[in-house]
């Protein structure tokens, strides 16, 4: 991924909230025949200094035959996005230069993929994917909510993906090569929007710029 220097997100704190924030990753991966995109809710762990992901995928996707055990792989992760109008900027009145741009944040994690098909690791895998995810629930459901049998069964359909992190590279892209005039002109502009990803792309402008000012 091509990062202008304006636009590198360095943090790796940012980083990884950004990755917990939006689970929801396309994994890209090499077979000897082609590439494949397979998108997947992913855990993001830490061990000692560390990363890896955590997923899983039905046993009927043929990925864990085709892709090899230790090959590298790279997952994408989509954070908000929205397009900027030159309308935004106020020097525009004042110039008319300006053109379109897509303001976005995404993070490029490149690793080392494992498949593994332990029903006792799938079954810890699946439940902290869950209790994650149904943490803001007003009655979270657990496994030990179906029968026993069930879940056993399903967990014979199942393989999971460990992936070992060797680098995680951001870009922020947030307007950071306009003018404080302009940045807060777009701020202005998409703040009061409906579109959750475009008032979030507002409040990110707001965040970076404060934060690189301090």
């Amino acid at each position: 991924m091509f990062v202008p220097k304006k636009f590198k997100q360095e943090n790796i704190e940012d980083l990884v909230a950004l990755m917990k924030r939006y689970p929801f990753a396309t994994l890209i991966t090499r077979s000897v025949s082609e590439l494949e995109a397979t998108h997947l809710p992913m855990i993001v762990e830490k061990r000692s200094q560390e990363h890896y992901l955590i997923a899983h995928i039905a046993k009927a996707n043929p990925l864990w035959k085709v892709v090899q055990n230790a090959s590298d792989v790279l997952v994408t992760f989509n954070g908000p996005n929205c397009y900027i109008s030159p309308n935004n900027y106020p020097t525009k009145k004042q110039t008319g230069k300006a053109v379109p741009t897509w303001n976005y944040v995404v993070v490029h994690v490149k690793g080392i993929i494992s498949f593994i098909q332990d029903p006792a690791w799938i079954l810890n895998a699946i439940e902290r994917l869950t209790t994650i995810h149904e943490s803001d629930q007003k009655d979270p459901w657990s496994i030990e909510d179906a029968p026993d049998e069930y879940i056993q069964k399903l967990l014979s359909a199942v393989v999971g993906i460990e992936i070992k992190v060797s680098s995680i590279t951001g870009q922020w892209k947030l307007s950071q090569n306009q003018p404080e005039v302009n940045q807060r002109g777009i701020v202005d502009a998409l703040s009061a929007n409906r579109v959750q990803a475009i008032s979030d792309i507002a409040s990110m402008i707001n965040a970076n710029y404060e934060q690189r000012e301090n």
